[in-house]
């Protein structure tokens, strides 16, 4: 009995880690291309912190690095995912500090929810 339990625990686990990395993949992708399209809203906050329009293409290839470092890691490839989820939560963390510094809080949603999808796919990573 003890044993199907822990089973049971483990499949979960992988379930949980599984959805968390895609959906945190997909949200990466997405960001990354509406970074290279240079779409408006991202023109308009980029602008807003201050940061030269000439940074979205490698913000967004930031991104897509997390994000196939991730896919990377969901294939077998477990340290490189823990590298690019990493990479991704410090990233984040840089985005929120930027929108502090220059005191643009009305769209900090944004990369705070990007943060929590990075800092749950580098835990359950981890606990993989």
């Amino acid at each position: 009995m003890a044993a199907n339990t822990a089973d049971t625990r483990g499949h979960r686990m992988l379930a949980a880690y599984a959805i968390v990395t895609v959906l945190t993949i997909a949200a990466n992708v997405w960001a990354a291309v509406i970074d290279f399209m240079k779409a408006d809203p991202v023109v308009a906050n980029s602008d807003a912190l201050g940061l030269p329009r000439s940074w979205l293409f490698w913000l967004g290839v930031l991104k897509l690095a997390g994000a196939a470092g991730l896919t990377l890691g969901l294939l077998g490839l477990r340290p490189l995912g823990v590298a690019a989820a990493l990479g991704l939560v410090l990233f984040f963390v840089g985005a929120i500090i930027a929108h502090l510094r220059a005191r643009v809080l009305g769209n900090i949603p944004f990369p705070g929810v990007f943060l929590a999808l990075a800092v749950a796919t580098l835990a359950l990573t981890a606990a993989q």
